[in-house]
């Protein structure tokens, strides 16, 4: 059987949504969703709580299966493609990833080669760069034996991320990278992602919970209500004072950031409703 055809080249492909409906039986979270991921560019998904935001990242990632209309990679539906494949296109780092006991972080990182390995699976001297490339750009090449086990939360965030870059995805899509993390360690991260997406020209797409950070680092945002999108594009253009009250229930003051001249969301007190609980 021939494999779908995917361009290839140096320009990320494209991923897209179209026509997405997603969700359980008996219940969609998500319907007739379209979207268009720049390539080359970082993406921010933001929303309120079970806005839909890491189900539209699953089926992005092609870890859930849509219940109507079909995930993209160069107009090539994903669920056509190869997993090995795919995952040379395509990696994910979901919230909270587990490692098996006792694994080193060399050991972690160097899984991410697996999409790379021929039917023998041999390690290769290729193999071996990828891991210490993906460990340096990480800025964890001194933590190599060490246990992950023993690492700190902004460290071990950095071993994933290492390990999604020796697998040395064109896109990279994290679900909450920051969640748990102290604020030194957040921007750490984010930081992080911004080298990789300028110095490989890696597209990142990745859902935050955090506005202000979001605004800052995203080149593009989307935000989600109720499993749509109600706004996309610039930072500056979407996170509006009337965004932020219709997509979080929140009235809040918009100001350009005096540092970076990007929205920064001020909540003005008592300005908060709440909305019934989804599941």
């Amino acid at each position: 059987m021939t494999e779908p055809r995917i361009a290839a080249g140096t320009d990320a492909p494209r991923l897209s949504a179209r026509g997405l409906a997603a969700g359980y039986p008996g219940r969609r979270v998500i319907e007739d969703l379209d979207l268009r991921i720049a390539p080359g560019r970082i993406t921010v998904i933001i929303g309120a709580n079970a806005s839909g935001k890491s189900t539209l990242l699953a089926h992005l990632a092609r870890l859930q299966s849509p219940l109507d209309g079909a995930v993209l990679l160069e107009d090539v539906d994903v669920r056509t493609v190869p997993r090995r494949r795919l995952a040379r296109e395509l990696g994910i780092l979901p919230q909270q990833p587990i490692a098996p006991e006792g694994l080193t972080v060399a050991e972690l990182v160097g899984r991410g080669r697996h999409p790379h390995r021929g039917l023998m699976g041999r390690w290769t001297a290729q193999d071996a760069a990828a891991v210490d490339e993906a460990m340096a750009a990480t800025g964890i090449a001194e933590l190599a034996d060490r246990s992950i086990g023993e690492l700190s939360g902004g460290q071990r965030q950095r071993v994933w991320i290492a390990m999604a870059l020796a697998q040395d995805p064109r896109i990279l899509l994290l679900d909450e990278p920051t969640t748990f993390l102290d604020l030194a360690h957040q921007i750490e991260v984010l930081d992080l992602l911004v080298r990789l997406n300028r110095d490989r020209g890696t597209t990142i797409v990745v859902v935050l919970h955090e506005l202000g950070l979001a605004a800052r680092y995203a080149d593009d945002l989307v935000v989600m209500k109720d499993g749509r999108i109600v706004a996309h594009g610039a930072p500056a253009d979407v996170l509006t004072a009337e965004t932020v009250a219709d997509a979080f229930g929140l009235k809040a003051l918009v100001i350009p950031d005096p540092l970076t001249a990007t929205p920064l969301v001020i909540p003005v007190p008592g300005g908060a409703h709440s909305a019934p609980d989804r599941a």
